[in-house]
């Protein structure tokens, strides 16, 4: 896992209730047992660690946040489109 994996599991340990050590790439969120709204501190970690924002509605967005391993893709995509592409979208 590279270091942009590696930030945002620790982001999801660090707020989940049970914190595990066999998240992957390919874990489902859902399997994490993450309440909404430790989803919404857990998004705000990530755009404060990456300086990104991350734009997100929930009938469009749904697919990007399936797995960790989605996330991590969303978040190298917005890093590398820059602050002005992901505050466009919003």
């Amino acid at each position: 896992m590279d270091e942009v994996g590696t930030k945002i599991v620790e982001i999801l340990k660090k707020h989940m209730k049970e914190p595990r050590d066999d998240i992957s790439l390919s874990t489902p969120l859902t399997d994490l047992k993450i309440e909404s709204l430790d989803l919404a501190m857990i998004v705000f970690d990530i755009e404060d660690t990456f300086g990104i924002e991350i734009p997100y509605n929930a009938n469009e967005d749904v697919e990007d946040f399936k797995t960790v391993g989605s996330v991590v893709d969303r978040v190298k995509d917005l890093m590398a489109k820059g602050p002005e592409a992901a505050g466009a979208k919003a």
